[in-house]
């Protein structure tokens, strides 16, 4: 069993004690009262025990010599009671300074002298070195031992004011304890270091975000402002195509009216398709879930495409609900747009499309399946890459193949899901899962009428306002050609200055949204104002930004996107005619002559 410190200073103090005392461990027994035989008895104990205290003294004063730690014991008046060899050789010591009766001062003097307790006056410096030791009951203190080595030196106070002191050599662990300390230095040197730079990083990167985001944000507002520029000239290019068309009747001149709307058409998909895209892509494309009805949704997509159907010889229909959903409802119409266009284009006449909604748990699902060309699975993935289109597809039309590369976008874009089945040769299915709405709204007479947009003499006034002249004479002759009785204006200036409205009342106004004074949503607010709060209008623009579609939708007006597709505008007129309770042939065709 290893002897312990506390052990040792408490059987050195009785030793000491009793060295002190200038007696045996005899003397403190009870003297013999009387009789030589207790007497003799007595001294023989007395000498037994007096042999085994020399023996057990002299058993642990060997011991503390093995023990690699000084050790040094001092009376009360701090002069040397006994100390081991390390002491000495620890503390470099001449051999008179270990001797018993040296006081603490002399030693601590001699180590002043030396060097070893810093620089200063030694008296001074061994009158310190006393005072730390002896202050408090125990204390802990370190200073350079021999060599550059650092020892620690613990000092406790005896009971009867005796003083132990062991110390030995930590020099080891001190420069261990250094050169931790140096890494962590270190350590936090190069923290700092990586965090500035990081900090550096985050802050380069942030500016680069930044002008990256501007950069975005101007490329947006150029294609805004490029695809009305673009756009103005293209959709008067359409217009007086479609005059051509309906002029030329039967012959040379009527296919080559068809071929240059066809090129046209192409234009505008490959420009709407990549301004779209374009905007998705640059986050300007912001959802704004709301409840909406997807009966008003199906019809504004029947009267869309039904001319197209007509024209291709392909039934579409569209199946009535009464099913709300919560999600943006301009998006989701952009959708159903792009995948009704697809499967109408790639339909063959005689074919048919059907859209239609269910409910599918907490979801309902949007249906458009048609008869047309399908593919196999593994060219689903194929379907949805930008500017990719199966061989198949590219004979039967035209175009870039990015409808569904749209699509893909804006659903990911609404967080909703888009499921497709499809068959080579039978046809697809494109199913568009939306969150359901309990909302529930009620139909009025008028929209459950939809307008007929099939040919014929409309016989109606219609006020049309536009900034660019070309489209107010190509939209004229349009309409004219259509039994319609026409005036323009370029502005609302326009309007009072040539009396265009004395003696005359629009039955509807087709209003530009990008007016040189003011916006076409408020240039149709003044008209109301002026003419009638009931008047319908409807809004042509190449502006196709949801929050121009919500903002004309809050106010009850339609919107017709440019190019202006002929018979899209014709149905919307019919639309807007129904509304106020009006026919296309309620009049004399005598007052469409004005």
């Amino acid at each position: 069993m290893p002897l312990r410190f506390t052990h040792f200073y408490g059987l050195c103090n009785v030793r000491w004690c009793v060295r002190q005392s200038g007696v045996g461990l005899s003397a403190n027994l009870p003297r013999p009262s009387a009789g030589p035989i207790l007497g003799g008895q007595m001294r023989a104990t007395t000498q037994v025990m007096s042999e085994t205290t020399i023996d057990a003294e002299a058993s642990l004063k060997l011991a503390i010599g093995y023990i690699p730690t000084g050790l040094a014991v001092f009376d009360r008046d701090l002069s040397l009671v006994t100390s081991n060899p390390q002491y000495r050789t620890l503390l470099d010591l001449p051999e008179h300074l270990v001797a018993r009766g040296v006081p603490l001062y002399t030693i601590a003097l001699f180590l002043a002298r030396r060097g070893d307790l810093g620089p200063g006056e030694p008296t001074r410096l061994a009158a310190l070195r006393l005072s730390e030791l002896t202050s408090n009951e125990t204390s802990i203190s370190q200073r350079a031992g021999q060599e550059g080595g650092t020892l620690e030196f613990h000092a406790s106070r005896l009971p009867d004011g005796g003083l132990v002191i062991s110390f030995f050599d930590v020099t080891a662990r001190v420069r261990a304890e250094r050169e931790l300390e140096r890494m962590n230095l270190s350590l936090e040197g190069r923290v700092e270091e990586r965090t500035a730079a990081l900090t550096q990083v985050n802050s380069e990167l942030e500016i680069a975000r930044a002008k990256a985001d501007a950069a975005n944000l101007d490329k947006t507002r150029f294609l805004a402002a490029a695809s009305h520029d673009l756009l103005q000239p293209l959709n008067a290019a359409r217009l007086y195509t479609a005059t051509l068309i309906e002029r030329a009747g039967e012959g040379e001149m009527a296919s080559l009216a068809h071929s240059i709307e066809a090129s046209l058409n192409a234009v505008e998909e490959i420009m709407s398709a990549l301004l779209d895209i374009s905007r998705i892509d640059s986050g300007a494309v912001k959802p704004v879930p709301a409840p909406f009805q997807m009966r008003d949704l199906m019809r504004k997509i029947e009267v869309e495409f039904q001319p197209l159907a007509q024209e291709r010889e392909i039934e579409l229909k569209i199946v009535g609900t009464s099913l709300a959903v919560i999600s943006d409802r301009q998006l989701v119409a952009r959708i159903i747009q792009n995948l009704v266009s697809n499967a109408i284009k790639y339909t063959r006449p005689g074919g048919k499309v059907l859209v239609g909604c269910r409910r599918r748990g907490a979801r309902v699902r949007l249906d458009i399946i048609d008869t047309g060309i399908g593919f196999n699975k593994d060219q689903h993935a194929l379907v949805f890459a930008e500017f990719s289109r199966l061989e198949q597809g590219a004979r039967m039309a035209q175009g870039l193949g990015l409808g569904l590369s749209i699509v893909q976008r804006l659903v990911a874009t609404l967080g909703v899901s888009l499921e497709l089945d499809s068959t080579e040769g039978k046809g697809s299915r494109f199913s568009l899962y939306l969150p359901q709405s309990r909302i529930v709204r009620a139909v009025v007479d008028g929209e459950r009428k939809t307008a007929s947009a099939s040919g014929g003499t409309m016989n109606l006034r219609v006020l049309c306002v536009d900034n660019e002249r070309a489209i107010l004479d190509a939209m004229e002759g349009l309409l004219r050609g259509w039994g319609c009785d026409v005036r323009t204006a370029r502005s609302l200036k326009d309007i009072p200055r040539d009396n265009l409205l004395v003696g005359w009342m629009p039955d509807l106004v087709l209003m530009d949204y990008h007016l040189d004074q003011t916006s076409g949503l408020d240039a149709i607010e003044w008209l109301r104002h002026n003419v009638g709060g009931h008047l319908p209008a409807a809004l042509v623009t190449a502006d196709r930004s949801p929050a121009v579609r919500t903002l004309a939708e809050e106010r009850g007006i339609a919107v017709v996107t440019k190019p202006v597709k002929p018979a899209a505008l014709r149905a919307t007129i019919s639309s807007l005619a129904g509304q106020r309770g009006l026919q296309a042939d309620s009049r004399p065709a005598s007052s469409a002559s004005n």
